[in-house]
């Protein structure tokens, strides 16, 4: 197991690296950029928007997705048995969800222009929803190859169609947020197409029937996945609608916490791989009572080493970040520079739920995760409401810095709790000198050119990794040559 998760790692993470970074600090951050300098405030109410569909995306999911893998990773004739039923269950739950967007909107007090926006993300977030639903099927077969390709391929799909019309006279049009959502929708349903035709090579799908005996039967067996799924994504999401809504200049707010959330959210896409390779890889283990103890200090260390390195970085050059791609200045850069330091704080929290969340999910353990994500809700909900008022956007961030931090450390004790995994003092302690040697590196380059300091920093800290024995080459080279 350990070779199958080296080597599709490697894989996932090169086209990942290839598309999503470029998409989303190269073609989503320019949107942000045109559409604020032609309407302040358009982007940051976008952001508002996306951030309740992802809220809500949980009524037309209902923890399908992650009760889905584990099932098929734990047998694999499963796909046989359920995937008719639950794609037939899927459609059903479009309109709950869609009623739910338009209810909240109501609610909001949304203006007529805010519920067309939230229409579309909608259809969307449907469409999005099948997709991983699709995947969920090829990953829980351990067919990362396939399911590595469509996780690029609507973003892919989506940079070549935005850089044309950024960036090339071929195809001359306004830019505008409407424009780039209608864009994301086209991308997702080619993705949609191509996804669905990968998973009938493995199964058969039998039309659309509407069984609701066995639609409860499905929905009691996924709901604590649902429930989990909710109050993670609440309190990783409610901060955007929170500063939009509260503050007089909420829109423009939104739109400076977005400028740093779009890079922490790039960055969280490398834990979001780990996360879709482990599920399986934890479940199948699990289900033969297999040792996971050193799956899970390879791959914690693999992982914590590039949050370390990307958190501390971005945290010592964020002015010079925001600066660049936005080239926002005085206040504005304050204020975007502040929040985005403290989202890199969070990057490094989120990078070790990613492997000790999945792997309590591919336990099984429910109960204790939404215990602590409850917690998580009302913490984060307390502290932004007290801090967005204060602090704004800056205060966002601290307050997603502190839940993210609390969580993933009761999700660690509660994996070494429930799974028996043995504390290794040794790798402890690799770890801790690891940060203290890179926390040293980001102070020891003081170049006038910011850029300098930037190569410099991340080239010693590669070579930081290797020497502090994080990524041990000679040994992954040897799982990597290992039989399956």
């Amino acid at each position: 197991m350990q070779k199958k998760f080296l080597s599709n790692l490697i894989l996932v993470l090169i086209l990942n690296v290839l598309v999503k970074p470029f998409y989303i600090l190269g073609i989503d951050a320019e949107f942000l950029k045109r559409v604020e300098e032609a309407n302040a405030g358009d982007y940051g109410e976008y952001f508002s928007l996306v951030g309740l569909t992802f809220i809500f995306n949980i009524f037309l999911d209902l923890g399908i997705t992650n009760y889905n893998t584990r099932s098929v990773a734990q047998k694999e004739e499963n796909i046989q048995n359920h995937f008719s039923g639950i794609l037939s269950l899927r459609v059903l739950l479009i309109f709950g969800y869609m009623a739910m967007l338009a209810v909240s909107g109501w609610l909001l007090g949304y203006s007529s222009h805010q519920f067309y926006l939230l229409s579309i993300l909608g259809l969307n977030q449907v469409l999005v929803a099948f997709i991983l639903f699709f995947r969920s099927n090829l990953s829980g077969l351990l067919r990362f190859k396939e399911d590595s390709i469509i996780s690029v391929l609507d973003r892919a799909i989506l940079v070549l169609i935005c850089s044309v019309i950024l960036w090339s006279t071929i195809w001359k049009v306004e830019v505008t947020i409407e424009l780039f959502v209608w864009l994301q929708t086209v991308s997702y349903a080619l993705t949609f197409v191509v996804a669905f035709f990968l998973v009938l090579r493995q199964t058969k799908f039998n039309g659309l029937s509407f069984d609701f005996t066995y639609f409860k039967t499905i929905l009691k067996r996924s709901l604590p996945y649902a429930l989990l799924i909710l109050l993670m994504m609440i309190y990783y999401r409610v901060d955007g609608v929170m500063i939009e809504r509260m503050l007089v200049n909420g829109k423009r707010e939104a739109a400076l916490y977005a400028q740093g959330f779009r890079f922490f959210e790039a960055f969280t896409m490398i834990g979001y791989l780990f996360a879709g390779l482990l599920l399986p890889i934890f479940a199948r283990m699990l289900s033969k009572n297999e040792d996971i103890s050193a799956m899970v200090y390879l791959s914690f260390k693999i992982i914590l080493a590039i949050g370390v390195l990307i958190g501390i970085g971005g945290y010592v050059f964020s002015y010079d970040l925001m600066n660049l791609r936005y080239e926002v200045i005085q206040e504005d850069l304050e204020k975007s520079a502040a929040a985005f330091r403290f989202l890199m704080v969070c990057f490094v929290a989120m990078c070790t739920t990613y492997i000790f969340g999945t792997l309590l999910t591919a336990n099984g353990s429910l109960k204790q995760l939404n215990y602590m994500a409850a917690g998580g809700v009302i913490l984060n909900f307390v502290l932004n409401y007290f801090l967005i008022k204060s602090e704004g956007a800056e205060g966002a961030a601290k307050a997603s810095m502190i839940t993210q931090g609390l969580t993933a450390l009761a999700q660690i004790i509660l994996a070494i709790t429930i799974l028996k995994i043995k504390i290794d003092f040794k790798e402890l302690l690799r770890m801790a000198v690891f940060i203290v040697g890179v926390a040293a590196l980001s102070k020891a380059f003081s170049f006038d050119n910011w850029i300098y300091n930037v190569v410099l920093f991340f080239a010693c800290g590669g070579l930081w990794v290797l020497l502090s024995g994080m990524v041990q080459p000679k040994q992954a080279l040897a799982i990597l040559k290992q039989r399956e």
